[in-house]
This record gives C-alpha cells, sequence and structure tokens, in this order.
C-alpha cells in the first residue's frame, strides 16, 4: 500500500506531496535509530552481563526457577543474556514490530528458541495467567528504557506498572538502581543557548545596544533537556562551583512512583561566581552491591578511568531558570522536580526559618512565555550570541548600505533588520520569520516576538514586518518601492541539513520584480564544501557489530543495513561535529557554487571529480557544509572553521549541523587497502532543492 505525505520543502519553500511505500516509516525509524551505538557499547554489554549473570545465580541458590522479564529487548541481547546464563525461561517483550520480528529471528539463531518468547505487546498490554502472554509472573526484571535524562523514554511508569502486575514482590532487577548525580558551573557559553545577550553596534551616531525585550529576560525557557556530548567541552568553557552531589536514586527491585515529586539538596558553592547551569548525568549499579557500575560521569568527574564512548546515553545540560550570584560556603538549596518524563532544577538561598521545616515546594515546569524558546533551538541562541560572526554581518552591510538604502530581509528570526537600520539604512522590511511554513505562525507567532523585540528598543515604526510568503509580496507591502539591497543570514528554522538554507535562493527568485535593476544581493553566493574524514568515534553509529558477548545479531546490521538503502540513494545526515571529533584525510574542497546575483537556474548544477587523501588513516565519509559570502571578502562558514595542519584536527562552527555521509565501507565494514584519492559525483536538483551525492574509494 501507498500512502501520500505532505512535506514543506525546505529548500524550495513549496509544499510537496510524495509517494511513500508503508514501510517509509518503519525504513526512517531504524535508519535513524541508535541500535547499533548500543550494541557497540562494550562496557554497557559487559556490565548488563555480569548483572544478569549474578541475579540468576541469586535466584537460584534460593533454590527458585529464574523466570524472566526483559521489557523493551530490541534485539533480544539481553534476554539470550540470561537464557545462557542458566535463566529457566523469559519473556521479552518489544513494541516496535520490525523490530520484534528481528528478536525472533535473532534468538533462533542464536538456539534460544526454547527458552526466550519474543511478545509483539506494550508492556502495560501483557497479561499473565495460564491463558496469557506470561504463565506467571517473573522473579527477575531486566530493562534497558533509559536515555540521556534516565527517565525521557518513560521508564518510571513502566516500571510501576511492571512492579503491580508483571514481577513478583521482592524481585531481583538488574540494573538494580539508578543515581542521578549534579554539578553547579557558571558558563557563558551554555549560558548563550538560553539567553539573548545585548549586542553592540558602532553607528554613524553613536554606539547602539541592542536589547532583548523583559519578557525574554525574564523568561525561565523550557523544560525540554539539553542533552550533549560533555566529554568535548573544554575545560575552559566553563567553571564549577560546586562538588557533585548525588540528586537523587531510584530502586528498580522495589515499586516505582512515577508521580511527580521534588528532591532536595544542599550545597556549599566551592568558589564565587554565577550560578547559570546544571551539569547533570546518572549512573546504574547492575547488582545490589555497587560493584557492577555504568556510569556516564564526564572527564573532569573520573579523570583516571578510560572513558566509553557512547551517544545513545550522554549528559544533560539544564538552565535554571535565573541566573544567581553565588558565594563561596553560602548554604544553597538545589530542588530538581521531575514529572513521568522530565527534570527541571531551582536554586534557593538557605534561610534561617527554612532550616526548621524545608518545605519540599514542587515548582512548577518552566514554560517559555517570550515565545522566543519555542521558535529557536539553542544552537541558534548561541549563533545570535556569538559577537564575532555578529561583527562579519555588520562589517558587510557597512560595506553595502547606503543612506536611501531600501532593505529587504528574508530570514528567521535575525537580527539583520535591527543591524541594517542602526547602520543607516532608510527602510527596513523583514519577511521570512515563519513564513514558510504557515502552522508555525499561527503557533508561535513569530511576529508578535518581533514586535516586542522592536519594541524594547524604540523601533516599532523604524522596522516593517511582512507577514507574506516571498512568492505573495505584492508592491504594496513594499510602498510601491523598489528593493535595493537584499540581505538574509541566510537561517530558516525549517532546515536540517546545510543547503536547506538556500530557500534564501528560490526566495529571492520568488521577489525578483520588486528589486531595483541595481540591486545588492547580501550574500552574494554560497558555495557547497566537502572533505574526507576519519571519525575518532562517530562511526560507530552505522557500523555492523556482527558477534556482539559472543550472540550474533548480524540479523540486526542487515536490518539497518536495508533501511539506509532504501533510498535509491543514500542521504547524508546531520550531526553537530564539534560534539564527535574526526582527523581531515584530506584538504577541504569546494565543489559547487550558487549565484544568489542571479534567479534559481532551470538547468541540474552538478560536479564530478576526485579528492586527493593526504592523510593516512579510514575513509570514514565525507563532510558537506555552506560558506556565504557575504561580500568579496566576508565570507561565514557553516562548517570547517579551522584545520591544524599536522594532525589534521578539525574545529567545526558550534552552531551549525555539518552534513555526514557515510560511506558504504562503514556500513559494509569492509576493510580497505588505502585509497589514494576519493571520487565524487555531486547533483543539485533546482526543480527539488535536493542534493544527490555519491562517492567511491
Amino acid at each position: 500500500m501507498k500512502t501520500f505525505c505532505g512535506r514543506a520543502n525546505p529548500t524550495t519553500g513549496s509544499m510537496e506531496w510524495l509517494e511513500e511505500g508503508e514501510d517509509y516509516d518503519y525504513h526512517q525509524e531504524i535508519a535513524r535509530s541508535r541500535y547499533a551505538d548500543m550494541l557497540h557499547d562494550k562496557d554497557r554489554n559487559v556490565k548488563y552481563y555480569q548483572g544478569i549473570r549474578a541475579a540468576v545465580s541469586r535466584v537460584k541458590e534460593r533454590g527458585e526457577k529464574a523466570i524472566v522479564l526483559d521489557i523493551g529487548t530490541g534485539t533480544g541481547l539481553l534476554s539470550m543474556m540470561a537464557a545462557s546464563a542458566g535463566a529457566d525461561f523469559c519473556y521479552a517483550i518489544e513494541v516496535f514490530k520490525p523490530m520484534a520480528n528481528a528478536a525472533v529471528k535473532i534468538v533462533e539463531k542464536n538456539g534460544f528458541s526454547d527458552k526466550i518468547k519474543v511478545i509483539n505487546k506494550h508492556s502495560t498490554e501483557v497479561t499473565v495467567g495460564p491463558d496469557g502472554d506470561m504463565q506467571c509472573r517473573a522473579n527477575i526484571l531486566v530493562t534497558e528504557l533509559f536515555d540521556t535524562e534516565l527517565i525521557g523514554e518513560g521508564a518510571l511508569p513502566t516500571y510501576e506498572h511492571a512492579h503491580k502486575y508483571l514481577v513478583q514482590e521482592g524481585c531481583e532487577a538488574v540494573p538494580h538502581r539508578a543515581t542521578v548525580y549534579v554539578q553547579l558551573v557558571e558558563s557563558r557559553r551554555m549560558w548563550s543557548w538560553k539567553k539573548l545577550f545585548p549586542v553592540h553596534v558602532e553607528a554613524e551616531d553613536g554606539e547602539k545596544i541592542l536589547v532583548p525585550p523583559s519578557e525574554m529576560e525574564n523568561c525561565p525557557g523550557l523544560a525540554s533537556v539539553c542533552d550533549i556530548q560533555l566529554n568535548q567541552m573544554p575545560s575552559s568553557d566553563f567553571s564549577t562551583l560546586s562538588d557533585v552531589v548525588k540528586m537523587f536514586s531510584v530502586d528498580f527491585s522495589k515499586p516505582v512512583q512515577s508521580a511527580s515529586t521534588c528532591y532536595r539538596v544542599q550545597l556549599e558553592p566551592v568558589k564565587s561566581g554565577k550560578a547559570q547551569i546544571v551539569l547533570s548525568w546518572w549512573d546504574i549499579d547492575m547488582d545490589p552491591s555497587g560493584m557492577i557500575n555504568c556510569s556516564m560521569a564526564p572527564y573532569w568527574v573520573k579523570p583516571t578511568s578510560a572513558l566509553q564512548w557512547r551517544d545513545h546515553w550522554m549528559q544533560c545540560v539544564y538552565f535554571l531558570p535565573h541566573e544567581e550570584p553565588v558565594l563561596q560556603g553560602e548554604k544553597l538549596y538545589l530542588t530538581a522536580c521531575r514529572d513521568e518524563y522530565s527534570v527541571w532544577y531551582n536554586l534557593q538561598k538557605a534561610r534561617a526559618e527554612e532550616e526548621e521545616h524545608k518545605a519540599d515546594v514542587c515548582v512548577e515546569s518552566p514554560v517559555c512565555r517570550c515565545r522566543a524558546h519555542l521558535l529557536w533551538n539553542r544552537p541558534r541562541f548561541g549563533a545570535l550570541n556569538d559577537q564575532s560572526r555578529t561583527r562579519q554581518y555588520i562589517e558587510s552591510l557597512r560595506k553595502v548600505l547606503k543612506t536611501d538604502s531600501v532593505c529587504l530581509c528574508i530570514s528567521d528570526g535575525s537580527l539583520l533588520p535591527v543591524l541594517a537600520h542602526y547602520l543607516g539604512a532608510k527602510q527596513v522590511q523583514h519577511a521570512g520569520s515563519g513564513c514558510m511554513q504557515p502552522s508555525r505562525i499561527d503557533l508561535y507567532h513569530p511576529h508578535e516576538l518581533w514586535q516586542a523585540f522592536f519594541k524594547a528598543n524604540n523601533l516599532e515604526d523604524k522596522i516593517k514586518i511582512i507577514e507574506a510568503r516571498p512568492e505573495l509580496l505584492k508592491p504594496s507591502h513594499l510602498e510601491d518601492k523598489k528593493i535595493s539591497v537584499l540581505v538574509g543570514e541566510p537561517f530558516f528554522t525549517t532546515s536540517l541539513l546545510p543547503w536547506h538554507n538556500l530557500y534564501f535562493w528560490y526566495a529571492r527568485t520568488a521577489v525578483s520584480s520588486h528589486l531595483a535593476s541595481n540591486v545588492t544581493v547580501l550574500p552574494q553566493s554560497a558555495s557547497l564544501h566537502m572533505m574526507i574524514v576519519q571519525f575518532q568515534d562517530l562511526w560507530r553509529i552505522r557500523s555492523p557489530c556482527g558477534i556482539c558477548e559472543g550472540f550474533d545479531v548480524r540479523t540486526m546490521d542487515d536490518m539497518i543495513k536495508d533501511s539506509l538503502n532504501f533510498r535509491e540513494s543514500k542521504e547524508a545526515e546531520p550531526h553537530p561535529l564539534w560534539e564527535y571529533p574526526c582527523k581531515s584525510l584530506s584538504e577541504p574542497q569546494e565543489v559547487l557554487t550558487f549565484d544568489f546575483t542571479k534567479t534559481v537556474p532551470q538547468h541540474c548544477l552538478s560536479t564530478e571529480g576526485s579528492v586527493k587523501l593526504v592523510r593516512k588513516g579510514k575513509s570514514h565519509g565525507a563532510v558537506l557544509w555552506m560558506e556565504y559570502h557575504l561580500t568579496a571578502d566576508i565570507s561565514v562558514s557553516t562548517g570547517l572553521m579551522q584545520l591544524s595542519n599536522e594532525k589534521g584536527n578539525c574545529e567545526w562552527n558550534p552552531h551549525c549541523k555539518q552534513a555526514v555521509y557515510f560511506f558504504s565501507s562503514v556500513i559494509e565494514s569492509e576493510i580497505l587497502s588505502d585509497p589514494t584519492a576519493v571520487t565524487y559525483d555531486i547533483k543539485f536538483d533546482t526543480k527539488t532543492g535536493e542534493i544527490a551525492m555519491d562517492f567511491k574509494l
């Protein structure tokens, strides 16, 4: 059966109806899943195996049969561990049908069909009894339902239900407990992902300071966690204000409560500073004694132990509702509140009367009232706060603006209209905020955010917001004037891959009739760049596992491979490479250019060639990014910022995701003799706005 899927094309801006096979969603789910990453997580697998062996032994020592319930079995790995450790029977529950089918095949291939029953249901729908899915309640509960925040995948309600209906009282649980740790820090870099800092502009008539409106300044932001690879955050980018503290723990062998609750700990800052951020991570004890421990602690907490790289569990960054100045040695209370799926934090100064009755104040989950946190993601805040980036735009606007300039800005949530006004443009209009997806306008009203912004800076009557898509622009929107300067960063909230922001080119084409004959377009052009790299670890998310702790999981490898090859041409995928170190094996190369001074051509843009490998290493894939040439001598890169030549270490733009195209040698796990060059064939289809690429080693 085929279904029609509607989507707004992020590059061309047009609404498209695509015919997709019924398997499309499932292939997307599998291809983008983290199953491979989990199977490569040696530390996790070994610790689970040790914990399961120990739990089975404890049950056997009591003279009982070991009956295992494995919720969220995935490949069936943990059930096979239990069966090979001597469990009498395992019930393996998996709600995702394609995955459950794969688990059945994997269990059979490994010879455990008589010991393991795969149940394709949500655990809350599983029945127990002579005619049920399970003959009896289990006495060993094994799960891996955790995400970076521990509870974000619904672990608590799942455990709560399992203890009520599926397992015996006093059962063994693997893991036995989880503990959440926190540390209070000051970090301008991380705080810049939540707040908009004032912007300083040197104008003809003195310095102007652009300030955020008070509702943005006082907004607590969103409760959603910011999960990142904290091990890639250099210690120079934050300052720890407290020791690491245990915030709360959950014992999975006893009934679990999922109802909202709060936990409170007392902190004494080890140095004075501005408390802005709570960094958090967890560990799990696989056994009651805590001897078998699996920890997500970052590098500065356990500097001696070798860190296991993993992408399915990282570390959490939580933003306090407000910055709080703290003094070394003063008493503070940090409160963690949680509901079934998320956690948020509050910091209070201790007062004498509070000592008496520590009121467990359950604080409401933070809600964004300024709209900015709903419209912009954290990297977008980071980009808007990047002073050197803003300076490049100010410099280039200075070069092109005149006192009679009629300026139109097409970009989402951009400061460019304000900068253009301060730098002397006669008339400034702003289009593009949410204009690509009318649904977003209805939801978050970006124009209201900008009206508040203009009001806070006394610019209400200086900048006009046009609420129309570029192709629907009329002369009356522009007061019958022709546009002499068209500007864009370009940035659009719907962009996932670097070239999606080429929507600016399509918008520029749509407004052609409104442009003056001598119009200046900024940026004047863009180029697509590429480099061949070897990843330190990211390759693992696409690499087949084969044998995992002695179990054959190649069925899973084949399933991932089929889903990655589901499309005729393989696709690049977006990753923030500042979190994923790699070394360049080739020099960066410009492969395509896009001339914004002209309209989008009817014909495809294509290029082919070869890139020479200048360093030895494993060619895992190609990284692609865009560079925007604002003026003849000022360019901004969305990808590579710096390359150290000796080792080939790369520094990436931290506010953007780069496109990664994994070579089939990673997906097929081929061992290649050292290639000396990589040939490429890249086509930009101007009708669909899509880039197809092919590489050969």
